[in-house]
């Protein structure tokens, strides 16, 4: 009959609290019974952990705790000694409820090794037996931490290039096995518990975003016996307890040291990380693989025009960044989630910036912060956009980012409080001073924020600073990486369905202009020109902008007419006292009658950019003509709803 050492708790009757909670009765009762705001907070909470994670050891924790006591023979003797007391002679018979949850041995097998050796450290004083595979084990030992290969366990080498290490009835039944039920089989066959499984996958999320990867890369990082492993300890977290993630290290380390054992709640919780970890690693690799699948056209229709076709099916993961107080109204609840692979992503993006002043960001703070983010980011120059309710209502560029944003301010002032600021170079002492000086602004946000600057805004609590950690050029690059993944691609809810399509990310360039009128513009009216159709691109339909020197005159957005449209950017220009006179215009798709252009030509633009492909164009280019105006034709739409 095997003995199993007694467990020291503070005994209680309580009832059981959950449905996978089979520990009614006598056991430890602290009295707190998890709800999903506790489970989402514990996972807000974790995300924060991971985006500041220390390079230094996790375990720097001002909260000392004593050498645990976990087994009765400890208090009477070290750890391992062979001496007894009485009491430990009395056998506790195929693992009692109170054992669950107790650690005797652990499996590691990890990619992300940050942390691993410290984690593993502990648990080895604790007393727990290490088992591990390949490169883990190797880290370990170089960390003076004692290791089991899983090998000398299984009685298997490692084989066909590492593909199988832990695919064996050892480990899985090790596992899988349910102590009370399944002993005498274990027993039988020589397996021994698994009480912790510490796994995280192969980095198939970044190697695809790599340009070299090909197809044969990314198969060999298609990771099996972790996934196998994850959910088979995940299935028996009654008994056993999953860590798929290094934040939560120190939580198993805490409830070990405090309690002897990992909590039926912590335990489930740990569980339901795991299968949300393994399902969000099968949607990557699903995705990846459908994509390609559809562009390679094997089949005879698989792609129109040469056009790839979208995968068959779209399984997407999103996981909790932040919870909102509110959404877009305040009768609306919300919250923030962060895409797949956003905190591996090594460019700029909403989801990976760092916050570091001013309130909480709202729904709307993140929406429209994403849509200043984006428009500033297709500038090479030194450029400032200004956005309220999504729409920017000022556009410049400048020598430098602080003459960008004098001038982006000057469009709407009015507007502009209140609005959202981005920058596409530092942010540095000067404009900082200019901004806390001129405005108040929801959020202000840049590549890098010097330390002089963020002192400027220390001086204005409430204002969201933030660091976006990259620059165009830098975003430019990951975007082109990931051209072909799922993750590139724009999505909406509609009732009963998801829309999906690719990006409007179309640049173009002074080669790309077709001049459709007798007059052709000057080479300063198609710098201005271009610079009015980046910015278009960000307004909401139906768009006009006007603009003068690389900077926007006058906005008008989101109108059901055209020409209304124009006449709203003419009407905004001379509210702000600037003069239209000179200037260019951009309309985000044609003209579908001449009242726009005359509309145009009356408060004295002199050339137009437009995509054309109107049944109309005619009737357009000759009103053109009519007013002098240069117009030329791009050939690209930049709907925006």
């Amino acid at each position: 009959m095997a003995r199993v050492g007694y467990c020291e708790y503070r005994w209680r009757w309580r009832p059981r609290l959950f449905p996978h909670d089979n520990a009614g009765g006598l056991c430890e009762h602290r009295n707190t019974r998890p709800s999903s705001s506790i489970l989402a907070t514990t996972r807000l909470d974790r995300d924060r952990h991971r985006l500041n994670r220390p390079t230094s050891s996790p375990y720097n924790s001002s909260k000392r705790h004593p050498p645990p006591t976990r087994f009765a023979h400890e208090r009477t003797a070290p750890f391992g000694s062979s001496k007894v007391s009485k009491k430990q002679d009395i056998p506790i018979v195929n693992h009692p409820e109170g054992s669950k949850g107790s650690i005797k041995r652990a499996l590691i097998s990890v990619s992300d090794k940050s942390g691993i050796a410290e984690f593993a450290r502990e648990l080895h004083r604790l007393g727990i037996e290490i088992i591990s595979t390949g490169g883990t084990a190797r880290l370990l030992e170089e960390a003076k931490v004692p290791v089991i290969e899983v090998s000398e366990r299984t009685g298997f080498p490692a084989m066909m290039d590492g593909r199988l290490k832990t695919l064996h009835p050892k480990i899985h039944g090790g596992l899988l096995g349910r102590r009370d039920i399944d002993a005498e089989a274990m027993r039988e066959h020589d397996i021994d518990d698994i009480d912790l499984l510490v796994v995280n996958l192969y980095p198939f999320a970044s190697v695809i975003r790599r340009p070299d990867c090909d197809m044969a890369t990314a198969i060999e990082n298609i990771d099996i016996g972790g996934p196998a492993m994850l959910r088979a300890a995940a299935k028996n977290h009654a008994w056993v307890t999953v860590v798929v993630d290094s934040a939560d290290y120190r939580r198993v380390l805490d409830e070990l040291e405090e309690k002897g054992r990992v909590s039926d709640h912590t335990r489930f919780m740990l569980a339901t990380r795991a299968f949300e970890h393994t399902a969000g690693y099968d949607a990557m690799i699903a995705n990846y693989l459908g994509a390609r699948a559809a562009a390679s056209g094997h089949e005879e229709g698989e792609k129109e025009d040469g056009v790839e076709r979208f995968p068959e099916t779209v399984t997407l993961q999103y996981r909790m960044k932040q919870r909102m107080r509110y959404g877009e109204n305040p009768h609306q609840k919300a919250a923030f989630y962060a895409g797949p692979g956003s905190i591996e992503a090594t460019f700029a993006n909403i989801a990976t910036a760092r916050q570091i002043q001013g309130k909480a960001l709202s729904f709307n703070n993140i929406a429209d912060t994403d849509a200043a983010w984006g428009c500033v980011n297709t500038f090479t120059e030194p450029a400032c956009v200004i956005v309220k309710h999504a729409n920017p209502c000022g556009v410049a560029i400048g020598a430098d980012i602080k003459a960008a944003y004098e001038r982006a301010f000057r469009t709407d002032p009015t507007s502009a409080f209140g609005g959202i600021i981005a920058f596409n170079r530092r942010l540095d002492e000067a404009t900082a001073k200019e901004i806390v000086e001129r405005q108040f602004a929801e959020v202000v946000i840049a590549p890098e924020v010097d330390a002089d600057a963020a002192g400027i805004f220390g001086q204005k609590r409430d204002v969201r600073l933030m660091d976006g950690g990259g620059l165009p050029a830098e975003a430019a690059a990951s975007a082109a990486s990931m051209a072909s993944s799922v993750e590139a691609l724009e999505s909406r809810w509609v009732d009963g369905g998801l829309l999906l399509q690719e990006r409007d990310r179309r640049i173009i360039d002074a080669s790309d202009l077709k001049v459709v009128t007798r007059r052709a513009p000057t080479e300063d009216q198609i710098r201005d020109l271009l610079f009015a159709w980046k910015v278009v691109r960000f307004v909401k339909s139906n768009a006009i902008v006007y603009c003068r020197d690389g900077m926007t005159i006058g906005v008008g957005a989101g109108q059901m007419s055209r020409v209304y449209s124009a006449r709203i950017a003419a009407i905004k220009a001379e509210d702000e006292g600037l003069s239209v006179q000179g200037s260019v215009l951009a309309s985000d798709a044609f003209f579908p009658f001449r009242d726009g252009i005359d509309a145009a030509a009356a408060v004295g633009v002199e050339a137009v950019i437009e995509p054309g492909g109107s049944m109309r164009d005619e009737e357009v280019i000759a009103a053109a003509d009519e007013h002098g105006l240069a117009m030329v034709f791009t050939g690209v739409r930049h709907f925006r709803h």
